[in-house]
């Protein structure tokens, strides 16, 4: 034999549906827009007002490895939420492990150096202005919220995990 919906059973189904729906709303809305998080760089050598145009914290320089660590910190607080935990993008945004993979593959030394150069400008850019098109934000702008210390630190850290996944 077959049963027939009941009032009371069609109205328990619809509020337990709305229910889930609610639940799994709040649950998107929980985690919020990204608000970006400043970063203590203190122990950093102070770069200045002035942006340079490329990464003081290489992999020559003294200051590298607290470089590393901060831009570890600094990258799981304002960017990890869209380009994944340790840099390994789960599709949303980016993989920031392949930022500059096109540059590495040239031969020819002048033209390898130029492609860095050139990434190093958009990576700067793209971070201190953020990216918005048809007047959605992709990306927040951090210029104001990220010294350039803090931003400079974050690009060691990327590169540092685009090395170690070779």
């Amino acid at each position: 034999m077959k049963r027939t919906p009941t009032l009371p059973r069609l109205l328990r189904h619809r509020l337990l549906a709305l229910a889930l729906a609610v639940c799994g709303t709040t649950a998107t809305w929980a985690h919020g827009d990204m608000v970006p998080q400043a970063v203590d760089t203190s122990s950093l050598p102070q770069l200045g007002e002035k942006w340079l145009e490329s990464n003081p914290y290489d992999k020559a320089s003294p200051a590298r490895k607290e470089a590393l660590r901060i831009g570890s910190s600094a990258y799981n607080q304002n960017c990890a939420r869209c380009h994944g935990l340790e840099a390994l993008s789960g599709g949303i945004a980016p993989d920031l492990r392949k930022f500059d993979e096109d540059c590495s593959g040239l031969a020819d030394a002048a033209k390898k150096a130029a492609c860095f150069k050139e990434m190093d400008d958009f990576y700067v850019g793209t971070v201190r202005r953020g990216r918005t098109r048809d007047g959605r934000v992709y990306m927040p702008p951090f210029e104001g919220t990220l010294t350039q210390e803090a931003i400079w630190s974050i690009r060691s850290y990327l590169e540092d995990r685009r090395d170690s996944t070779k």
